[in-house]
């Protein structure tokens, strides 16, 4: 396949994601950082549909995302697929170097884009997972705000933060911007706030 019909490809998924977003009555709103790798979380996740939401809004846009995914997961037919879609394995029997295992996927790329949930979860939690924020300081990479707000019906990616090493001081910032955004189940919607340990 020849380079022009790829990229017509690719417009012709642009057009029809932007088509199914003004179809269900959605529009988005983004602003990209400057750097062309960054971690963007999304976040409220309350429902299977949010998935559905970013990846309609990263075909709009154009935003080539990776996602990670249980190294189990990527035998045959089945791993073809997800590697298709973004996924990247990751082996998560190594918990403790989970950080260091995705920042490490930065080094390899010259554009790398992953999407975490910090909420890890569809249900309540009573915090954010600061996973995100350790791998984009370890990267050296920004963190990009993504969202799905289902009351005013706007997908999009707010402002990015580079990571100081105070986590506080920026996650602050982080909750702020998170603070009004509505998820598709508002009662699964927990604190924004990270773990006291």
């Amino acid at each position: 396949m020849s380079l022009s019909m790829v990229i017509q490809q690719i417009k012709l998924v642009q057009i029809f994601s932007r088509c199914i977003l003004r179809l269900i009555g959605w529009h988005t709103n983004v602003i990209l950082p400057k750097s062309s790798s960054y971690v963007l979380i999304g976040a409220p996740h309350t429902s299977n549909w949010d998935f559905a939401m970013m990846m309609l809004l990263t075909t709009a846009e154009g935003i080539p995302i990776h996602w990670l995914g249980k190294k189990s997961l990527f035998v045959g037919p089945l791993g073809f697929i997800m590697r298709l879609l973004g996924a990247i394995p990751v082996n998560r029997d190594e918990r403790t170097k989970m950080v260091d295992q995705i920042a490490a996927k930065f080094d390899k790329q010259d554009r790398m884009i992953i999407v975490l949930a910090p909420e890890g979860t569809r249900s309540i939690t009573p915090h954010w997972r600061s996973g995100f924020y350790y791998i984009a300081l370890k990267a050296g990479v920004p963190i990009a705000m993504s969202y799905a707000d289902y009351k005013n019906k706007i997908v999009g990616i707010g402002p990015s933060i580079i990571p100081t090493g105070d986590i506080k001081a920026d996650f602050e910032i982080i909750h702020n911007f998170y603070i009004d955004i509505v998820g598709k189940y508002p009662d699964k919607q927990g604190k924004i706030e990270l773990s006291n340990n």
